[in-house]
């Protein structure tokens, strides 16, 4: 099967809404990206370093449809379904190639420390005697290739304790979770504010055969845990300190991630009220807190 991939620029305060109309009215596939990325005028947005801003000023909309497919007629459907002017577009044909294997040879297997791998199913574990994590990117963020999922994960390698319950706060993939599991802890659940996070999360759990609970954060268990680990982004955890400290037994550990080094202080200082922190461990510019409830 061959297809055929359209790019158009627009505003970014639309860009989102004819991307949804695209998939709704028969794209294959749709992404948004800054139309001046690579360039000059390339602006930075929320979690990336240097003065970021909330949105791109333009975006490119680029979406993938089968080649039989109407294209003109869809995106006018689209573009009238959100009540716009249909903005020019550019059509390329592009050469049959097998999608499925070049995706996934993007996706090595990830050592994460001498005895940590990360695998995704269509690799052989480079290690077979190794705690292998089997995991493939999905809909929720975390396969172990961000530095922020990496620091999480060597802090648990060197950590977590046959004794410990851990609380994964924002899991994702779960995989933080999972890994504490296979590591040895007694026990692990799991809080998404993503319905689609939570049912990746519990499919990744049962797919490495442990046994961890991931639900909304509406049903989150009243209870508190030795280790509570926390892989969002600087401004949630602004907000969740109180939150993540009370879900933290006395002497238990936090372990905060998602946050560029330069926010490590500012964080840091939030969660002293609570935690006695300890210095931050870097990787790539990001880091990873981690301190013991008082």
């Amino acid at each position: 099967m061959s297809y055929i991939e359209i790019r158009t620029v627009l505003p970014s305060a639309i860009a989102e809404k004819l991307s949804d109309a695209l998939m709704e009215n028969g794209a294959l596939s749709s992404a948004i990206e800054d139309a001046y990325a690579g360039t000059p005028d390339e602006q930075p947005i929320f979690g990336e370093p240097n003065e970021p801003t909330a949105v791109w000023e333009q975006s490119l909309v680029i979406a993938l449809f089968d080649d039989k497919a109407n294209i003109d007629s869809i995106f006018q459907a689209a573009c009238n379904s959100i009540q716009i002017e249909p903005p020019e577009y550019n059509k390329e044909r592009l050469p049959e190639k097998d999608w499925v294997r070049m995706t996934q040879a993007q996706f090595d297997p990830i050592r994460i420390s001498e005895r940590l791998w990360i695998v995704p199913s269509w690799h052989n574990a480079p290690n077979a005697a190794a705690i292998n994590i089997k995991l493939d990117p999905g809909l929720a963020f975390g396969t172990g290739s961000h530095p922020t999922t990496r620091l999480c994960l060597q802090w648990l390698d060197q950590n977590i304790t046959p004794d410990d319950e851990v609380l994964d706060y924002g899991c994702g993939s779960g995989i933080l979770a999972v890994a504490a599991l296979k590591l040895g802890a007694k026990a692990a659940d799991g809080v998404d504010i993503d319905p689609q996070a939570v049912e990746s999360a519990q499919f990744n759990a049962e797919n490495n055969g442990v046994k961890a609970l991931f639900r909304l954060p509406e049903n989150c268990p009243n209870k508190q845990y030795s280790v509570v680990v926390a892989n969002i982004l600087a401004n949630p955890l602004r907000m969740l300190g109180e939150l993540l400290a009370n879900k933290t037994k006395q002497g238990g550990k936090i372990v905060l991630s998602g946050i560029l080094a330069e926010q490590a202080d500012e964080i840091s200082a939030i969660y002293q009220q609570w935690f006695d922190m300890l210095e931050p461990t870097i990787d790539e510019g990001w880091a990873c807190l981690s301190g013991v409830k008082k």
